[in-house]
């Protein structure tokens, strides 16, 4: 059904592209001409704004599909339209004049349906990359290299569409069932360098597809590079809190990075076993990233202040109260983690899970996490830009993600941090299985 309308698409875009053309070689008279010329242009001005695809309920995938179906059809009839065209000339049938008119014609309406295509799929289509639109800014006159640029993105796009349709479907079937729905609620605690900000989420899309799911989210809080005492201390205040707003017992913490060391402290040292029913640590560092060791031997103190100044700053104006760039980087030094791996032993009673991933290149992930991935090679069996496999996989309960593709999966990939859906992982859904474990489990 959906090739036969675009088929017919296809057909009626042709006679519109081609109406100069066809006025002058028709044998009919110019009121059946005139009436057939309006009833085209209604047509088309209906398609510029309904468009044709697939139609769904979410707007934004509906936005997707359309552009995604305007972009292949105006691919399509890039191609036809030339064909048309070198015929008009060959077959000599057309003055110069009216071969003009309806080769602007043909391409300005087809540009244009373009356009509002790229719009459709610029505004809703968050896996079409960045640079698609540049090189389309750059060659969208030239020949072979405009439809190649416009044919990936509507494949980005539709490829996106499926994905994000399947998962709407996932998730409306098993929306009584509320898959992640725990008994205690869910703590997300993230990582060195950054803060929890309602306009840029760091989990990405995760902590959305979990509440969608039934989960309770409440996320750490704590400043974005402190001593691992003083962030866990900030963490063991905001798990108070969650329990006295909720009337829980106890919450889940799911941890990022430096997050995971804070909250072992939190519970080992602080006295939170008694109000944390779990940790899992995603590719933490409990044994510290010993290229961060090489940075701070190499790096000059001038240069090391210099950064420091300007971090600082920066983040007081973004929220932090005492914000400390060195301190923080200091603490995931090998022997600062295994110190506090000493100090902050496992509590009875909490159930723990160490998560990891691993890069598989250094094209598994972009600037700076591709640098430390090369900095971190002699320092373990693999790594995910920034933490190796040894030093993440604590305890008896641990979980090694292994991504079948040839890209590996970074440190970022794990809290969705380019919001990309990556071929042979959905990170939206492994999260919504570590939760949906917990529920099971009784947590």
């Amino acid at each position: 059904m959906r090739k036969l309308r675009f088929i017919c698409d296809m057909i009626i875009m042709l006679l519109i592209c081609n109406s100069p053309a066809l006025w002058a070689l028709c044998g009919i008279g110019s009121g059946i001409k005139t009436a057939a010329v309006i009833l085209l242009t209604l047509f088309y001005l209906t398609y510029l704004i309904t468009s044709g695809g697939r139609q769904d309920q979410n707007k934004k995938l509906d936005r997707i599909a359309k552009g995604s179906y305007m972009l292949s059809l105006s691919v399509v009839m890039l191609i036809f339209e030339t064909a048309a065209i070198i015929i008009f000339i060959i077959t000599g049938r057309l003055t110069l004049w009216r071969q003009l008119a309806n080769g602007l014609t043909g391409y300005g309406l087809i540009a244009l349906s373009a356009l509002a295509g790229i719009l459709r799929t610029a505004i809703s289509a968050r896996q079409v990359k960045l640079i698609w639109y540049v090189l389309l800014m750059i060659f969208w006159y030239v020949p072979i290299l405009n439809i190649i640029i416009l044919t990936n993105i509507s494949k980005a796009a539709k490829k996106e569409f499926r994905f994000e349709q399947a998962k709407q479907e996932l998730d409306f079937g098993r929306k009584e069932s509320e898959v992640c729905k725990t008994k205690y609620p869910i703590l997300m605690v993230h990582g060195i360098f950054f803060r929890d900000w309602q306009i840029f989420n760091y989990w990405g899309r995760i902590p959305a597809e979990l509440a969608k799911n039934g989960a309770e989210i409440y996320y750490g809080k704590q400043q974005s590079a402190e001593l691992i005492e003083v962030s866990a201390g900030e963490i063991r205040d905001r798990i108070l809190q969650v329990i006295e707003e909720t009337g829980a017992e106890k919450v889940n913490i799911i941890a990022h990075s430096k997050g995971g060391i804070d909250s072992r402290y939190a519970i080992s040292c602080l006295g939170m076993d008694r109000y944390v029913a779990s940790l899992i640590t995603i590719n933490s560092p409990h044994y510290g990233c010993k290229f961060v060791d090489k940075i701070l031997s190499k790096v000059s103190d001038d240069l090391l202040g210099f950064v420091e100044k300007r971090y600082n700053k920066l983040y007081t104006v973004l929220g932090d109260t005492k914000p400390d760039f060195v301190k923080g980087l200091q603490e995931l030094t090998f022997e600062r983690c295994s110190r506090l791996d000493e100090e902050a032993p496992d509590k009875e009673g909490v159930y723990y899970l160490s998560v990891m991933s691993k890069m598989k290149n250094v094209l598994s992930a972009g600037f700076p996490q591709n640098i430390s991935y090369l900095m971190n090679k002699p320092y373990g069996t693999g790594n995910d830009g920034l933490v190796t496999v040894e030093s993440a996989l604590r305890g008896d309960n641990t979980l090694m993600i292994e991504h079948e593709g040839t890209r590996g999966l970074s440190h970022g990939d794990l809290i969705d941090l380019m919001r990309e859906n990556i071929d042979g992982f959905d990170v939206r859904e492994f999260y919504v299985n570590l939760v949906k474990d917990l529920k099971e489990k009784g947590l």
